[in-house]
C-alpha cells in the first residue's frame, strides 16, 4: 500500500517536471523571426511561410523535439538571422555586451564630469582673498558709512 501511495507522489511529482522540458508553442513563435517579413516574429506575421513555419514548429513539438533542436533545424534551413536574439557565444556576445559596456562608460564618464566639476567649484569658493590698496579701502569704508546713515 506505501509503495503504491510513494509511487502515485512520485508520478504526480515528475508529470509537471517533464511539462517544463517541452517547448512552447507561444514561447517558440515570440523567439524566431519571419524570414520574408524580417523586423517580425512568427507570432506577429501571417505570411505564408511563416505559417508553414508555425505548422513545422507544431509538428517537431508533437514529435518530442527540444526547443535547441527545433531552434538549430529551423537556423540550418535559414540562417541565424531566423532568431530573434543573436547566440550568445563567439562574437555575437557583442550584441549582448556592448549595450552594457556603453552604459557603465557613460555612467563613469558622467561620475568624473560631476566630480571634476564640484572640485572647480571647490577652488572658486577657496580663491585667496587679496587685500585692497590703502586709498580704495578708505574711499569704499566712507562710501559705507555715508550710505548708512
Amino acid at each position: 500500500m506505501r509503495l503504491l501511495l510513494l509511487l502515485a507522489v512520485a508520478g504526480s511529482l515528475a508529470a509537471p517536471a517533464g511539462a517544463r522540458d517541452r517547448p512552447s508553442l507561444t514561447k517558440l513563435e515570440s523567439e524566431i523571426v519571419c524570414p520574408v517579413c524580417k523586423p517580425e516574429t512568427l507570432d506577429q506575421s501571417d505570411s505564408p511561410i511563416a505559417l508553414r513555419m508555425k505548422v513545422f514548429i507544431k509538428q517537431r513539438i508533437a514529435a518530442g523535439d527540444s526547443e535547441a533542436q527545433i531552434k538549430s533545424k529551423l537556423v540550418a534551413q535559414f540562417g541565424e538571422e531566423v532568431l530573434a536574439s543573436p547566440p550568445r557565444k563567439g562574437f555575437n556576445l557583442l550584441a549582448w555586451w556592448l549595450p552594457i559596456a556603453g552604459i557603465v562608460a557613460g555612467a563613469a564618464v558622467l561620475a568624473f564630469g560631476a566630480w571634476r566639476w564640484s572640485r572647480t567649484r571647490e577652488a572658486a569658493v577657496a580663491a585667496p582673498v587679496v587685500p585692497l590698496e590703502p586709498e580704495l579701502e578708505r574711499r569704499l569704508d566712507e562710501e559705507l558709512a555715508r550710505f548708512e546713515s
